[in-house]
C-alpha cells in the first residue's frame, strides 16, 4: 500500500493528521526539524509502519534527501500534507527583508519543494493527493509575514491545481482559522478529519480549501 509523508509534523495539527491516516493502515513517512518532535511524533502513532526523517524544510537539498527516503521505503506516496509554517506575531517594519525571506521559505517554498519532488511520481501513477495547511482566511497586521505566507499557500493550491488537477492530483488547503487546542473549537483531531475526508472524495467532488 502507497503511505502517506506529513512534513512538519509537530504536535497539534501534525501529529493528529498522521495519526488519522496511520489509523487506516497507511505506511507513514515523518519529517520535522527536531529530533525531539520527530521521536515525539513516532511515539504517537505507537506500532504503525513508519519511516522518520529529520530535515529542515528550508533546507531544499535535506528536505528532497529525506522524501528519497521515505519514497525507498513506501514508494510513490498516495498522500503528501505539507504542515510547515513559522508563526510569529509582527507587523510591516519589524522584520529585516532577510526574516521576511526566512519565513516566506518555511510556509510557501518548502512546499513547491515537496510539490515539484513527489507530485511527478504521482502523475505516473494516475492519482494523488497534496494537502497543505491553510490559515489567515482575512489577512492580519498583526501577523504580517504568517498571513502573507498563508495567501502563498492559497494561491499555490491554485497553482497545483491547474497543473495537475487533469492528472489526477487533488490539491486542497485545511484552513484553520484559530489557535489549535485539544478539546477547543480548533481541536486538532477534528482538523485532522478534514485531511482524511479531502483524500477520500471522488473527483468530480473534489474541494480546494476547507475552512475550519
Amino acid at each position: 500500500m502507497a503511505g502517506f509523508i506529513v512534513i512538519g509534523v509537530g504536535p497539534g495539527i501534525g501529529v493528529a493528521v498522521a495519526k488519522r491516516f496511520a489509523r487506516e493502515g497507511m505506511p507513514a513517512g515523518l519529517i520535522a526539524r527536531s529530533e525531539q518532535t520527530l521521536k515525539g511524533a513516532v511515539d504517537a502513532l505507537g506500532g504503525a509502519e513508519v519511516v522518520a526523517v529529520n530535515a529542515d524544510s528550508t533546507d531544499e537539498v535535506g528536505l528532497r534527501a529525506a522524501l528519497d527516503r521515505i519514497i525507498a521505503a513506501h514508494g510513490a506516496p498516495e498522500v503528501v500534507v505539507y504542515n510547515a509554517a513559522l508563526i510569529q506575531p509582527d507587523t510591516v517594519g519589524d522584520l529585516t527583508a532577510q526574516q521576511h525571506l526566512d519565513a516566506w521559505a518555511v510556509n510557501v517554498v518548502g512546499a513547491i519543494t515537496t510539490a515539484a519532488h513527489v507530485v511527478p511520481a504521482m502523475v505516473d501513477r494516475g492519482s494523488g493527493t497534496f494537502l497543505l495547511t491553510g490559515g489567515m482566511p482575512e489577512p492580519v497586521s498583526a501577523y504580517t509575514s504568517l498571513s502573507l505566507g498563508k495567501a502563498g499557500v492559497r494561491t499555490l493550491v491554485t497553482l497545483l491545481d491547474q497543473q495537475y488537477g487533469a492528472a489526477g492530483i487533488h490539491t486542497a488547503s485545511v484552513t484553520v482559522t484559530g489557535g489549535v487546542a485539544p478539546g477547543s473549537a480548533w481541536d486538532p483531531d477534528e482538523i485532522a478529519e478534514h485531511y482524511w475526508r479531502l483524500h477520500t472524495q471522488p473527483q468530480g467532488e473534489w474541494e480546494h480549501e476547507v475552512l475550519h
